[in-house]
């Protein structure tokens, strides 16, 4: 018997010395299932993965395919500021759950699935990326919050992809309001103004860099757009975007 068979072997009587004590449960409804950070036959089902034709800027689903290179009407009329945006499921009153629970509920378990998940999506962009960079939180919402889910979603990311996580590069110097709260996508962009930007100390960091910019939700792109137009000023070579989720239709409840 090999060394490396007996690691392998180890590593498995661990992992199912694990799964005996806190048996894997389903992401989404908590039901029993076979591997950690997974979904259960019923859920796989009902979440609404964007995996069709979509905006080639901002990730918007499209009911038909007109083609690699479409571009959606807001991007046609004001091309957003990051170069490339994409999310994994619709924000809907299923997905939206986790994603909850996971920002305001220390639902921290979640975080290793989610980064899996983020993989998967990244494709060519997250291969490209040298850094990996979370939405900010303000300090003082980060001192209430106790941390912040992006930074965390990043850091998994980081873990399993070997690009190096850099949540001190992007701060966000105004205590802004929720963008939940926000009554349209035009109070959406004034809110988030100004509100992030790039250290001193971090712009060589920054400059010539293909940033991967991580995210929960994404809304109507203010955010992203924010923060990639602070990077992009600091002088990174491009901003790619990548979220849990992305809402397609007007929310009636908050994020």
């Amino acid at each position: 018997m090999g060394r490396g068979f007996g690691k392998q072997l180890v590593g498995q009587i661990g992992r199912w010395t694990v799964d005996l004590v806190y048996p894997p449960l389903c992401l989404l409804c908590r039901e029993p299932v076979s591997e950690p950070g997974s979904l259960c036959p019923g859920c796989w089902g009902a979440l609404h993965f964007i995996d069709g034709p979509v905006c080639a800027a901002c990730g918007l689903p499209f009911e038909v395919d007109a083609g690699p290179d479409t571009l959606c009407g807001t991007c046609l009329a004001q091309p957003p500021v990051f170069d490339w945006a994409r999310a994994i499921v619709t924000y809907d009153d299923l997905s939206k759950k986790p994603v909850l629970a996971l920002k305001h509920a220390d639902r921290l378990d979640l975080v290793p699935g989610f980064g899996r998940w983020l993989e998967r999506c990244g494709g060519e962009r997250l291969r490209r990326a040298e850094l990996i960079v979370p939405v900010p939180l303000h300090r003082w919402r980060l001192w209430k919050r106790r941390y912040n889910q992006a930074a965390e979603l990043a850091r998994a990311l980081s873990r399993l992809t070997a690009v190096p996580a850099a949540p001190a590069v992007l701060i966000r110097r105004k205590a802004t309001p929720s963008q939940g709260a926000m009554p349209s996508a035009e109070a959406r962009r004034r809110n988030v103004r100004g509100a992030f930007a790039v250290p001193p100390s971090q712009k060589a960091t920054v400059t010539g860099r293909h940033i991967l910019l991580i995210d929960d939700v994404l809304t109507t792109g203010a955010t992203a757009n924010a923060c990639a137009r602070a990077l992009k000023r600091a002088g990174a070579a491009s901003v790619f975007v990548l979220a849990l989720a992305r809402v397609v239709r007007p929310l009636s409840h908050p994020i």
